[in-house]
């Protein structure tokens, strides 16, 4: 069955779980043995995939320096000679290419192109990679690690408020139809908390209906896509009326612009339970 906010998955990439939450996403071409994987905070589940498909891991694509990020990264380069591209300005041993914004990347064995989109606010470093053209399937794709989470966001660790709702709003400028392959199974207690913050929101409360109906049995609820994120994700939607007085109401007093918004229900989101 096809569920209305769970978009069907790009044919090309697949989630390899890890760990309680994690996914590492496994991008591959038709017909070719060649494949990257992004973010493999764990060697082992990558390594049985590899082997129980005889697949090659050519690349490795790195969004930020957190261990369950990184954490295979050393074992899985040197067992395949992978080449690893990673944030430029993040400490992680290992990269071949380190990219900043704006540069594209490429994967010649895949025939795929990706752009590199810095987006501070989870760590000072973190960055996304953009792109089209995985096969017969022409919408675009995210890989964007821990930043924008389906129906939520990363928290905000070695950045600002501001700079995380100015990457937020970045990403959320990207085509509607962008998939968005975030790298955890957030999105229930995510959806839960975006209720609590808009409770009027009538898409919002459909997308949290399929979502328990989802995980119950334990399907997964990745990838979402930017249309659906600016629906129902409140922390892209820091200037709508009633997340504003959600936030206002956190505050005692109305929030001076967006990114008081943004601190006020994020540092909610920190203890909500």
């Amino acid at each position: 069955m096809q569920r209305q906010f769970t978009p069907k998955a790009h044919p090309c990439v697949s989630a390899i779980p890890a760990f309680d939450d994690n996914y590492i996403w496994l991008i591959r071409k038709p017909g070719c043995d060649a494949v990257a994987v992004v973010d493999p905070g764990d060697p082992e589940p990558v390594e049985a995939v590899l082997r129980e498909q005889g697949l090659r891991l050519a690349y490795i694509l790195l969004t930020h320096h957190h261990a369950d990020h990184v954490g295979g990264v050393n074992r899985l380069r040197e067992q395949y000679g992978s080449f690893v591209f990673g944030p430029a300005f993040e400490q992680i041993e290992g990269i071949s290419q380190r990219c900043a914004d704006g540069d594209e990347i490429e994967l010649p064995e895949l025939s795929l192109r990706l752009q590199v989109i810095e987006v501070p606010g989870h760590t000072s470093g973190h960055i996304a990679y953009f792109g089209q053209g995985l096969g017969d399937d022409v919408r675009p794709v995210l890989f964007c690690g821990d930043t924008l989470f389906a129906g939520g966001c990363g928290r905000v660790f070695e950045g600002t408020p501001g700079q995380m709702l100015e990457s937020l709003d970045r990403l959320a400028a990207l085509p509607g139809q962008t998939l968005v392959y975030c790298a955890h199974e957030y999105t229930r207690s995510n959806l839960r908390f975006a209720v609590a913050v808009e409770p009027g929101n009538a898409r919002l409360q459909a997308r949290l209906a399929e979502v328990d109906e989802q995980r119950e049995i334990d399907e997964q609820t990745v990838p979402s896509s930017i249309a659906i994120e600016l629906d129902t994700n409140p922390f892209l939607r820091c200037t709508e009326a009633e997340v504003v007085s959600t936030a206002a109401s956190r505050l005692g007093t109305p929030p001076a612009d967006p990114t008081a918004t943004f601190t006020a229900i994020r540092e909610w989101k920190n203890v909500f339970r």
